[in-house]
């Protein structure tokens, strides 16, 4: 008889489910159903919860297609979110009997966006061997750019300069929650004229997010003589502010109104937070770093962390089978 038992994920499960995530060793607000069921017609859904007797001990975050797993396409990160308590030995046995699951359920590879791990509150690497284990192939990294709000960071020259422009004409920050106004006016403009592309989310799909999570999706805009002309929209979590979008207007270079902005989100606030994560500079899916958009964000500090993704044929479990001596 299996020491685990493996459920998937169904919307009666919805309590169980978000309580955990509320309380896991990893994880964040992307992992509470609001937040990955706002584009459930996109995916199959395929989550997993895992127990051991009547407890909950782990969970999958993830979708199907074809006969291969993902955790998830939908998110920007995921694996296995599992309860504080869990050590090494036990998240071994569980990823061993998921991988035995489902190959028996006729999933033939899994793909892992493993979770980066300045946004755990412990170690969170046991994945990461265990895929090493396998014989799991890399398949992408990516790479964000990431501030250690702890350390003390010099701003380069030219973002003190962009800052003081900013003061010069008497910029004002605003956490007015202006989403809408920034996405229409400021970014997807710019998106669109710069770099032939579009937000991940619709107008209508971030709206509906920030009334869910009101205090993790936050809006934060820049306005000079109340017109307003840059913004962030920052994702919020336990130890990490996000930008997960950033633009400022055409007038950006003359008035500093991005370097006033992250000058001051990084100087004045979120001093209860460890990292910044300026996100990614790579254009598109090529992987190819934009290097001025690199540059600037490394002139206030942040430095490259990388995500990994894997993927692992599901009937290598057995190469885990004398993993512990």
């Amino acid at each position: 008889m299996n020491k685990y038992r493996f459920l998937k994920y169904s919307e009666e499960m919805i309590d169980a489910w978000d309580s955990f995530v509320s309380n896991a060793k990893n994880s964040t607000f992307l992992f509470q159903r609001a937040y990955m069921d706002y584009h459930s017609d996109r995916f199959d859904d395929a989550s997993i919860m895992i127990y051991h007797n009547q407890k909950l001990l782990a969970l999958l975050p993830a979708n199907v297609k074809d006969r291969k797993l993902f955790s998830h396409q939908g998110l920007t990160y995921g694996g296995l979110v599992y309860a504080k308590e869990v050590k090494f030995r036990v998240v071994l046995e569980v990823f061993k009997e998921l991988m035995i699951y489902l190959s028996k359920s006729d999933v033939e590879t899994l793909q892992i966006s493993l979770l980066p791990q300045f946004y755990s509150n412990y170690g969170n690497d046991e994945i990461d061997y265990m895929l090493h284990l396998c014989k799991s192939t890399l398949v992408k990294k990516k790479a964000f750019s990431v501030l250690n709000l702890s350390n003390n960071n010099m701003f380069s020259t030219n973002r003190l300069e962009g800052y003081k422009r900013g003061n010069k004409h008497e910029l004002k920050l605003r956490y007015d929650d202006e989403i809408e106004s920034f996405w229409r006016k400021i970014l997807i403009p710019n998106l669109k004229d710069k770099y032939k592309s579009k937000p991940v989310h619709s107008i209508e799909e971030i709206l509906l997010l920030k009334s869910r999570f009101p205090n993790n999706i936050i809006q934060v805009n820049i306005y000079n003589n109340n017109k307003l002309v840059a913004g962030t929209t920052l994702f919020v979590t336990n130890n990490v502010v996000r930008a997960q979008y950033i633009s400022g207007n055409s007038d950006n270079n003359v008035i500093g109104c991005l370097d006033f902005l992250f000058y001051k989100l990084i100087k004045e606030y979120f001093d209860d937070k460890i990292y910044f994560d300026f996100g990614s500079s790579a254009s598109g899916n090529s992987g190819n770093i934009n290097q001025n958009l690199q540059y600037w964000k490394e002139g206030f500090g942040a430095r490259t962390f990388v995500q990994n993704i894997y993927e692992v044929k599901t009937d290598n479990y057995k190469l885990l089978n004398n993993s512990l001596e």
